[in-house]
């Protein structure tokens, strides 16, 4: 019932899988399991998955979120609980048994007032349907512990996205500032060689000394950076010390976003929207179940009473009503009724915080859109080949160092820009899809994600 809501988060990043790679979508049911499905053969304890090592991608990640997350799990317990108080809501009360006796010891009272030995059996009788609207209630309440479930595991999967994408940009970025520091050092070993020549002042030596030294700071802050990255993701999936190697994927797929408005039509497959159609609904329950607790209960009683003088028995029969005088549980019926009122507010707060999400997380996708357009189209070309001019210059004696080391950190800043444009991007998408419960692209007749690398 609530799988459509989640499956859509992160289909269009499977463009961050490579090719022959695992599809990066959970829209295939092997990657959401069942609730149960976290359970050891006892019930009471998660499956153990092991650890993943070597390269890993999305899909994987994914599901191993969806097993063992630990988050995700405590959610599931509660569902679990409220069908349990669903179960407990459809039961009948239990009937009583009463036994007394009357009149032991008295030598004054003699014949049929004397002792007497009574055995009653009573039966609460609920009447105005309190029953039915207990259930009613529970029933949605336990609909209500779902969607709670839905929305924890749609914010879940789009968080170990994010961390996905964050580790995959940090790997590259460590390795574009490996090679940063390679053409420092050779930068370092051209400019000792052209000191020793006589052809340049020993002052060029220690510029490309320092500029290597900053870039050495620069290659440990991106290792450790990666390594954070790292266990954030590991975390996802409740781990504290990950063993892959590496993730795998292609940040450089990438396609324009569908418009503002053809995503803002499909908001009310967002769980947190959605589930207030049930919050209402169970509010209205709640009112009806309280105004029911405003009709009397019936107990019944049937039982015999044994005189121990004459050794005779008789029948004993009765009922007893409570008289609504002065509680009719009105106080219970108004609260209902307030928070009712409450949840119709919460839901106008919602669709307008939703809504206002959805066009920051659409204005930092377009900005990332437009940025990697412009940096693919013009600024990291001409950077290339300003860096390739004054790097053929030095060799020829034309440009000074200071020229190079310019064009060098020119380029270098226009690829990082870039790595960080491209990771903004997928992120976005990810907040995007989670906003809208589906594929970015996809149409509003589409019923289904299309899932293909």
């Amino acid at each position: 019932m609530f799988s459509n809501y989640v499956r859509p988060l992160g289909v269009a990043l499977c463009l961050l899988i490579t090719a022959g790679s695992v599809d990066a979508s959970p829209a295939d049911d092997t990657l959401l399991p069942a609730q149960s499905g976290d359970l050891g053969a006892n019930g009471s304890s998660r499956q153990a998955i092991e650890e993943p090592t070597g390269s890993l991608v999305l899909s994987q990640a994914l599901a191993l979120a969806l097993t063992q997350n630990p988050e995700l799990s405590a959610f599931s317990w509660e569902s679990r609980a409220q069908e349990a108080a669903t179960l407990q809501a459809g039961l009948f009360p239990n009937p009583t048994f009463n036994a007394n006796a009357a009149n032991f010891g008295n030598q004054v009272i003699k014949g049929f007032d004397g002792d007497v030995v009574t055995l009653e059996l009573s039966q609460l009788i609920e009447l105005g349907g309190k029953r039915a609207a207990r259930m009613e209630a529970a029933s949605l309440t336990k609909q209500l512990a779902d969607w709670d479930y839905e929305t924890k595991r749609a914010d879940v999967l789009t968080q170990v996205t994010q961390a996905f994408i964050d580790v995959l940009a940090a790997q590259q970025r460590l390795t574009l500032t490996q090679q940063i520091h390679e053409l420092a050092n050779q930068t370092t070993v051209t400019t000792s060689a052209r000191v020793q020549a006589g052809k340049v002042s020993p002052v060029e030596e220690t510029k490309a000394k320092v500029a290597r030294a900053s870039v050495q700071i620069e290659l440990m802050r991106a290792q450790k950076e990666l390594e954070a990255a790292r266990k954030r993701l590991a975390a996802g999936w409740g781990s504290t010390t990950p063993r892959f190697e590496m993730v795998s994927g292609n940040l450089e797929s990438i396609q324009a976003p569908a418009s503002l408005d053809s995503l803002a039509q499909r908001l009310s497959k967002n769980p947190d929207l959605a589930r207030w159609a049930t919050e209402i609904t169970q509010r209205q329950a709640l009112i009806t179940m309280e105004k029911s607790k405003a009709i009397p209960d019936v107990t019944a009683t049937v039982g015999a009473s044994k005189y121990l003088m004459p050794n005779d028995y008789a029948l004993v029969v009765g009922f007893s009503v409570p008289l609504p005088v002065f509680d009719r549980n009105q106080g219970r019926v108004q609260e209902a009724e307030h928070r009712l009122t409450k949840a119709e507010d919460e839901l106008r707060s919602t669709e307008v915080r939703i809504a206002t999400a959805l066009n920051t997380a659409y204005q930092a996708l377009d900005t990332a859109h437009s940025e990697i357009i412009t940096l693919q189209q013009d600024i990291l070309p001409g950077a290339q080949s300003a860096y390739d001019a004054a790097r053929e210059g030095y060799r020829l004696g034309k440009f000074s160092f200071m020229d190079v080391l310019d064009a060098q950190r020119t380029l270098f800043g226009a690829k990082n820009q870039y790595l960080l444009a491209l990771a903004e991007y997928h992120k976005s998408v990810a907040n995007v899809e989670r906003l809208v419960g589906s594929n970015m692209n996809e149409t509003v007749a589409d019923s289904q994600p299309e899932v293909s690398p």
